[in-house]
């Protein structure tokens, strides 16, 4: 799960490496943040001559959790960190 101060790593080609989250959107007082759901976080970590720099603010997907997620049929999916990928304003 991630929620307000988690360090995720952005596994995308938008020249971030890392990003902070800041806030978890849609899902009230409750700031924990799964699979599939969208955050703000700000970039702490980029690569030079990219257009994204360091503490630009950005909306991302949660795509991997520590936390392990549950399905239907009993099993957990489990990743070894927390990571995102950085969409514009319109999800894409």
């Amino acid at each position: 799960m991630v929620q307000p101060q988690s360090r995720v790593k952005v596994v995308d080609n938008s020249g971030a490496k890392e990003i902070v989250c800041i806030r978890v959107l849609g899902k009230g007082r409750n700031q924990l943040s799964n699979i599939g759901d969208i955050i703000i976080g700000v970039v702490k970590e980029a690569i030079p001559n990219t257009p994204l720099k360091k503490s630009d603010i950005v909306r991302a997907v949660v795509v991997r959790t520590k936390k392990g997620l549950k399905r239907k049929n009993g099993i957990y999916i489990r990743f070894d960190d927390n990571a995102a990928v950085i969409v514009n304003k319109e999800n894409n």
